[in-house]
């Protein structure tokens, strides 16, 4: 992954589309494809649980959707500014998962992702937060 050759600037309209739909893509399983259009060749994350280049992070997107292949992403909300993008969304990972409450962190350079930040917490059962975490 990072030797692949510069790509076009994403056509999207903003930086935070272009997220937004690598996000959707991702979690559609199409991830080699939201790489393709979206990733800056040296890519880098912040994830803890893996190596932090596109390689290692595509290959564990790719087993995450091998393992739930219905799950479903709904963005809650989305905030441009400047580089950087912050998208808060919800993802069940198959029909009655109570779902994770997710926030990824983007920086771009040259309209391409170059940097990828994400945090996630099991949405409870019971909560005693009348406002939820949505």
């Amino acid at each position: 992954m990072s030797e692949r050759a510069p790509q076009p600037q994403a056509t999207t309209a903003s930086k935070k589309e272009a997220a937004e739909e690598f996000l959707r893509l991702v979690a559609k399983g199409e991830i080699k494809q939201a790489y393709e259009k979206f990733v800056a060749p040296g890519f880098r994350h912040h994830n803890a649980g893996f190596a932090g280049d596109a390689d290692s992070l595509m290959t564990a997107m790719e087993e995450n959707h091998a393992a739930h292949p219905h799950k479903v992403l709904e963005i809650q909300r989305s905030l441009e500014d400047g580089e950087h993008v912050a998208i808060h969304s919800r993802m069940s990972l198959s029909p009655g998962h109570n779902g994770m409450a997710l926030v990824h962190i983007f920086r771009f350079k040259d309209g391409q992702i170059e940097e990828l930040w994400d945090i996630g917490q099991e949405v409870p059962q019971k909560t005693p937060n009348r406002h939820g975490m949505f």
